[in-house]
């Protein structure tokens, strides 16, 4: 004899948790175009921000590194601080992945596509 609806009720909240995530996803795909990262090199001298989904929006450089001709070192440190801000926004996504992940019962080191 069956009752109620047996293994279909674990199935709709399976699916319905299901939808849950799908829905939080989508938000924090939207998120991350919001949420900011500073990377920086040269002890500050350079400055790159941008987005959790690593866009540059901008570069902040501080006049004193363009005496002489340095212009490898100043392009260096750009490089640097770009790349210290995209590590930045990944690491940052990778948290906030986890924070989802774990609040929905999911194990937290659970890789999910961005």
């Amino acid at each position: 004899m069956l009752k109620g609806l047996g293994g279909l009720g674990d199935m709709a909240k399976m699916m319905k948790a299901a939808q849950e995530m799908q829905t939080k996803m989508a938000q924090l795909q939207d998120d991350m175009h919001n949420m900011m990262v500073t990377g920086e090199s040269g002890a500050g001298l350079v400055k790159a921000t941008c987005t959790c989904k690593g866009e540059l929006k901008s570069l902040d450089i501080d006049p004193s590194i363009f005496n002489g001709d340095d212009k490898e070192v100043v392009e260096d440190l750009i490089l640097a601080a770009i790349k210290d801000a995209q590590q930045k926004a990944s690491d940052k996504a990778q948290e906030e992945m986890s924070k989802l992940t774990e609040g929905m019962g999911l194990p937290k080191d659970m890789k999910l596509p961005f």
